[in-house]
C-alpha cells in the first residue's frame, strides 16, 4: 500500500519502491524557495533507503521555473544560502536510487538544475528548457528556450513523447525491477568515475554568493519582482 504525504510545496507518494516528488507551487510557477528545498530533502530522508527510483515532476504547465525571486528579494544580505540547493542536487545525482525527471511545460534556470541532476530525463514533446540567468547579469550564455527535441539532441533529455506519462510508465516497468543493491553499486561506481574536484562545492557556492550580492544584479531582480518584466523585455521597449 502506498504512502502519500502532502507538504507545503511538494506532493509525495511512495509505493513499490518508487518515490514520486511533485513540485506543487501553482501560484508561484513552481519556483524554488527554501521550503521546497527542505521538503525535498526531508522526503529523501524518509524514503531514500527503500527507494529504487525517485521521480521529480512538476505540473502540466511548468516543471520548475527557477529561483523564487520574491523570497530572494527579502533574503538577508541580498541572497539565500546556496548550500542546501547544491547539496540537494548532488544528493539527487549520487544517491542510492535511479533519479528520473519527468518534465512537462516550461523549465527555467534552477529547474534545469533539477533536470541535469537526474540520471534519466523524460519529457513531453511540448516541454521547453531555458537558462535565462545572463539576462539578469550572471552565469550562463544561453538565454532562449529550447525544445525537448533540441534538448534531446544535446543530451539533456533521454526520451520525449507527446504522452510523457505513458513514456514514464514504460520506463518504470523496467526500472522497478532493478535490485536495490545493484542500483546502489551502480551509483557508487558512476559517482567515482565522475567525481567533482575537491574544491568544486566551495567554488560553486562562492560564485553564487558573488552573483547575488552584486548590487546591479540585485537591482535587476528587484525590478523583475516589482514590475513583472524580465530584462530581455525591457531591452526591446
Amino acid at each position: 500500500m502506498g504512502v502519500t504525504t502532502d507538504f507545503e510545496t511538494i506532493r509525495v507518494r511512495f509505493e513499490g519502491g518508487v518515490l514520486r516528488v511533485q513540485f506543487h507551487r501553482p501560484t508561484a510557477n513552481n519556483t524554488i524557495n527554501a521550503a521546497l528545498i527542505a521538503e525535498c530533502s526531508e522526503a529523501l530522508d524518509r524514503h531514500e533507503d527503500a527507494a529504487r527510483v525517485v521521480i521529480f515532476e512538476g505540473l502540466p504547465e511548468v516543471f520548475c521555473f527557477g529561483a523564487d525571486f520574491a523570497e530572494l528579494s527579502e533574503a538577508k544580505d541580498g541572497f539565500q544560502d546556496p548550500a542546501p540547493l547544491y547539496d540537494l542536487w548532488h544528493r539527487i545525482n549520487t544517491g542510492p536510487f535511479v533519479s528520473v525527471a519527468h518534465v512537462r511545460g516550461r523549465t527555467n534556470a534552477g529547474g534545469v538544475g533539477f533536470v541535469a541532476a537526474c540520471d534519466i530525463v523524460l519529457a513531453e514533446t511540448a516541454a521547453t528548457f531555458s537558462l535565462s540567468e545572463l539576462l539578469f547579469g550572471y552565469m550562463t550564455l544561453m538565454t532562449q528556450p529550447v525544445s525537448a527535441q533540441d534538448a534531446h539532441a544535446w543530451g539533456l533529455v533521454d526520451a520525449y513523447s507527446d504522452a510523457s506519462a505513458d513514456l514514464l510508465r514504460r520506463h518504470l516497468l523496467r526500472l522497478t525491477r532493478l535490485p536495490k543493491t545493484g542500483v546502489e553499486r551502480f551509483k557508487r561506481y558512476m559517482s567515482a568515475l565522475s567525481s567533482l574536484p575537491p574544491d568544486a562545492r566551495a567554488s560553486a557556492l562562492a560564485a553564487n554568493r558573488e552573483v547575488f550580492s552584486d548590487p546591479a544584479n540585485r537591482k535587476r531582480v528587484m525590478e523583475f519582482v516589482n514590475g513583472g518584466r524580465p530584462p530581455w523585455e525591457e531591452a526591446r521597449s
